[in-house]
């Protein structure tokens, strides 16, 4: 779902490069560290402790990262869960939870692929662990200023 591959950047370093920096850079501004905030305290708020992984909502009412605070938010996510994916799905999501795509991909990454080699060993209460870990993480001081 994040539309990340083996071989993303891998003919072209620079690219690679530039993209991580979109990354960090949508992470590290005003936007990015208030979804993360809001993103911590949607998954704190669950009351049970687990996230899912290929979709963005499941019929059960689990949900991905970015899932959970779309349905805090009262979004339908369920719009965004296409079949045959290919990391597309992800930019309407991002524009519509007012993200940078680079940062919503990272988040989709992080929540799918981010934990263990093999999916299946990972359960969903541990994927919340590791995502909300991970989301701390990054949260950056109160005091620290970020121009744009």
């Amino acid at each position: 779902r994040s539309g990340y591959s083996d071989d993303f950047g891998c003919d072209n370093d620079w690219s690679l490069m530039m993209y991580r920096g979109a990354v960090q850079s949508a992470i590290r501004g005003a936007r990015g560290q208030a979804f993360l905030k809001e993103l911590v305290a949607a998954l704190d708020a669950l009351p049970e402790k687990r996230l899912i992984a290929e979709s963005f909502t499941a019929k059960d009412g689990d949900a991905c990262a970015l899932g959970v605070v779309g349905a805090r938010r009262g979004v339908d996510m369920t719009k965004y869960n296409w079949e045959d994916d290919d990391g597309e799905a992800v930019v309407p999501a991002a524009r519509e939870l007012g993200i940078a795509k680079a940062m919503a991909r990272e988040i989709v990454w992080i929540n799918d692929e981010g934990g263990p080699y093999w999916k299946t060993l990972e359960t969903p209460e541990a994927r919340w662990q590791r995502v909300r870990a991970w989301a701390v993480s990054e949260l950056l001081p109160d005091d620290y200023v970020r121009v744009l």
